[in-house]
């Protein structure tokens, strides 16, 4: 594809003498120029107001009628003319009043006749090479707008860009805030009627004189509230596992365990289990969800054991496989949430009578994550 400073420079010839016209246009013969004829000023004047813009004009400074003198000032009073270079081309500018008289009506140099092609063709010459030269600066100028202009409007995308994430920010913050307050509607206007619920049955069971029915359809609600009070906990466990800031820490399992272990000591001697905890490493974890995962796992299992077969956890490394039927509920949601949270991955195999093997693979290098 050709660029504009490629194509040929237009210059203008301008003389009332056909024979003049061609010797110049011997003399300038070049693929690089293309040659316009104007056999009088005011010819010159209509080329020069519907033409490209030439890049220079050879003018003859003595014509009939309007001469190069008046020609060249009525080209100088144009906008869109005014600055092409002009050479006077003439026999009788060759006194220092003529060459004032030139120069003063546009001119910004002249050559006498007989011309010299040489001297001709290096003048010509010098004012094409500026004249490219402007063409040039004005096409890098025109470069410079498309990309400037590309850049404002990158930036005003970028800008809109940045207010509609502020715009998502604030929706987030609000939508925090208003699960916190559904959270406290939770905890507390919901499990507070439940616990008033449970206290009151508790005293009917302990005080009151019931059939055997009706002490029976007691204990069917009191078990009902628990399984609503615990339901409603694990809901609450598991919207603040999507609202925190999550920091990893090096944490020794064992010690997680030995509190998990604690917390459920009771049903570990009531169904006679065992919790073996094999080759375990430190790894990378938030604790307090890693401590809730646990829980849910090894609470789950000794809730669902077969209660003719004591249950056996075995605990160890990056596995854990609690012989159980299995488990429903959000329990489950809430162990997927917090592998989540690591960036790692759980899976889940189970064999009927035999048990179930979850193993959860988490990332060994700490990593600093953000859960929305």
């Amino acid at each position: 594809m050709t660029t504009k400073t490629e194509d040929p420079v237009k210059i203008l010839l301008v003389d009332d003498r056909p024979e003049n016209l061609l010797g110049l246009e011997v003399i300038l013969a070049n693929k690089n120029y293309e040659l316009i004829r104007a056999n009088t000023g005011k010819e010159a004047l209509r080329i020069l107001l519907s033409e490209q813009s030439s890049a220079l004009i050879l003018l003859d400074a003595m014509m009939p009628i309007m001469d190069g003198y008046e020609t060249a000032e009525l080209i100088r009073q144009n906008e869109k003319v005014k600055y092409i270079p002009i050479i006077f081309l003439t026999a009788q500018l060759n006194t220092p009043a003529n060459i004032f008289k030139g120069y003063q009506a546009g001119g910004v140099d002249y050559m006498l006749k007989p011309l010299s092609p040489e001297i001709l063709k290096a003048k010509v010459a010098i004012f094409v090479d500026l004249c490219r030269k402007n063409q040039e600066l004005l096409e890098q100028k025109e470069q410079m707008k498309v990309l400037n202009d590309y850049v404002t409007a990158t930036n005003k995308g970028l800008a809109l860009q940045n207010i509609e994430k502020e715009k998502m920010a604030a929706e987030l913050i609000i939508a925090k805030k208003e699960l916190l307050a559904f959270n406290y509607i939770v905890s507390h206007d919901l499990q507070e009627p439940l616990r008033k619920i449970q206290i009151m049955l508790g005293r009917v069971l302990e005080k009151e004189n019931l059939s055997q029915d009706g002490n029976n359809y007691l204990q069917i609600i009191w078990k009902s509230a628990e399984r609503m009070r615990i339901l409603i906990q694990d809901l609450l466990i598991f919207a603040s596992l999507s609202k925190t800031e999550i920091k990893l820490e090096k944490t020794d399992l064992n010690k997680i365990i030995e509190q998990v272990k604690e917390e459920f000591e009771e049903v570990i001697t009531e169904k006679r289990a065992t919790i073996e905890v094999g080759e375990i490493c430190e790894v990378n974890v938030i604790p307090s969800q890693f401590r809730q995962l646990l829980q849910n796992l090894i609470g789950n299992a000794l809730k669902f054991s077969d209660s003719k077969i004591p249950p056996h956890i075995l605990v160890k490394s990056q596995i854990l496989e609690p012989e159980s039927r299995g488990f429903t509920g959000i329990g489950l949601a809430i162990v997927r949430k917090i592998v989540d949270n690591h960036s790692g991955i759980i899976t889940a195999s189970s064999e009927l009578k035999k048990g179930t093997t979850f193993d959860i693979y988490i990332p060994e290098n700490e990593v600093a994550l953000t859960k929305n």
